[in-house]
Parts: structure tokens; sequence; C-alpha cells
């Protein structure tokens, strides 16, 4: 490869949603995620292809170490993140799902909810390694000799880890509800709040339910978490008759889940992207809400929803 020169990609292409896939559930992040999947493209083409006798297993190793190594310093930058940190929400999972040989209708269906907003969430109370490890069993399906070489740890270490890592996962609010009931209770969702509907906001969403919405110091957010049904009611509510009308919302996919877009609407304006929400749901009450506000996290949504 000559210097400054492109990498050509094209030998990676076979597996570039698995890596993509890899680095964005480690990250939360696609800019960072893109980033992590060139790097490794980048090695890749250093790299004499003769003394690699896999090509797949050098390729998830390097991108799992790159993204356990950018999943450390974006740790402290979160911590100083202003308001509450949400991943980026991603529109096409197609681009994230390995759609190889072996897959299976069933299985992308598996891999699409292993993206949603709820399950990343959840992932951040986990280190570096542990979402790792985590990840290369409970949705890659790795071995557990496999994820040993990955992380260079013995495999009574890999399996603690993986351990400790569903348990911190299990702990938490994580649903899987049939599309339709998904798709059902959303609807539903946007006909209260559309006619201004408190009672029948109330009845959709879980008693203990909360919201968290993400600003990043760049877009006015609630900094607090918002807990209790009559909480989180009383806030969309006032949002929308602030509005007065100008704030249009429209059901989209987003990490493989039924979401909403909002966008701003003023005469003579195109609409402008105004926030993103996705729901942690059973299928028949909402239990968490969450709404990246931040104009840096939607900024990839334009045009695709």
């Amino acid at each position: 490869m000559t210097p400054h020169s492109e990498p050509d990609v094209r030998d990676i292409e076979p597996y570039r949603a698995r890596l993509f896939g890899i680095a964005y559930r480690m990250l939360g992040d696609t800019h960072d995620a893109e980033d992590i999947v060139q790097e490794t493209a980048l090695r890749w083409h250093e790299t004499d292809r003769l003394l690699i006798q896999n090509s797949e297993a050098w390729l998830v190793t390097v991108t799992t170490r790159l993204s356990i190594d950018r999943l450390r310093s974006a740790k402290i930058e979160r911590d100083r993140y202003v308001g509450h940190w949400l991943p980026e929400p991603i529109a096409h999972v197609d681009a994230l799902i390995d759609h190889g040989a072996s897959a299976s209708p069933g299985r992308d269906v598996e891999m699409a909810s292993d993206l949603s907003m709820a399950l990343l969430v959840l992932l951040e109370r986990l280190g570096p390694v542990e979402r790792a490890a985590f990840l290369l069993r409970d949705v890659f399906d790795c071995s557990y000799d496999e994820i040993a070489r990955v992380l260079e740890r013995g495999e009574p270490a890999v399996r603690q880890l993986v351990h400790r890592a569903r348990t911190h996962v299990r702990s938490g609010p994580r649903f899987r509800p049939a599309r339709a009931a998904q798709t059902e209770l959303l609807d539903r969702f946007l006909v209260a709040v559309s006619n201004d509907d408190q009672e029948g906001l109330l009845a959709l969403f879980d008693a203990s339910a909360t919201f968290t919405s993400d600003g990043g110091g760049k877009a006015s957010a609630i900094r607090n978490i918002l807990n209790g049904r009559e909480h989180i009611v009383a806030f969309l509510l006032g949002l929308e008759r602030k509005a007065a009308g100008r704030l249009v919302h429209r059901a989209v996919m987003l990490n493989g889940e039924p979401s909403i877009v909002s966008e701003v609407c003023l005469p003579g304006a195109p609409p402008s992207l105004f926030c993103a929400t996705t729901f942690a749901t059973d299928g028949h009450h909402i239990h968490a809400v969450y709404r990246v506000l931040n104009p840096d996290k939607l900024e990839h949504l334009t045009g695709e929803v």
C-alpha cells in the first residue's frame, strides 16, 4: 500500500456487518464504530496475510480490542458529558446484522433485538472487557475458547466475565415483546399525545416508568431522569401544548424497534429534526422512554427516516 493511499476494503466486505455490529454495540456511537472498522481495515492491509490462519477471527479480534481501548477513553469523556448520555439511535440495522450463510430469519430478528436502546443503556453498566465478553458470547455466539483468545484471558476468567455481565444486564428492565404489540402500543401513544389525552397516556405507562433525555449541552433537555408515569405524562403533554402544533411526530424503526422521530415544522421552512424517541416495553406498558435531542447524535438520521 502506497503512503497516504486509502485502503482497499473489499477484502473485509464479507465481515463488515459483523465488525461494525461489534463496534457499535460496544460504543453506542456510529461515528466511533465506523472509525474502528476503518482502523481495522488499515491494520489488515498493513499485515502480512500469509501469517493469518483465520481472517474472520483476526478481524474480530482487532475490532474488539480497538473497541475496548476506545470505550475506556469514552468512559472518561462520558463522565464529563452534560446531562445523561444515551447511545446514538440508528435507522438501518441491516448494517449491523451479520447475514452469513448460516444465518436464519429467526437469528436476524434476534440480532436486531439486541440493538435495542434499552439493552445498549444496560450495557453501559459494564466495564469494557465485560461488555466485550457479553456481546461476543450472547449476541455473536462465539465460543468461550474464541473469546479467551480475543481478550487474552483464560477460559475460566472469560466464563466469569460473561456470568457477571449477564447478572448486571438481567437485573435491568429487558423485554422482548412481539413486534405487533410494540407497534400497537406506539400507535396508541401517538393518538393519545395528539388528542391531549392524559388518561389515555397514563394507561400506557407502567407506574414506575422512567424518562431519560440526552441533549449533550447542545439542546434543551431534562437533566434529571423523570420517574413515575404522572411526571412523564405531565411533561409530554406540557411540551405538546407549548409547541402548539409545530411539533410533528412520525413512527419509524430505530435500533430494530418501533420508535418516533419528531420534527419542528414552521411555515415556509423545511421540517427540522427535533428528537428521536425509543421505548422499552413489555408489549402492554411502557417501562422506559429514551429521548435523544443532541443534534450531533441525530445528524446521521437526517434523510434516513
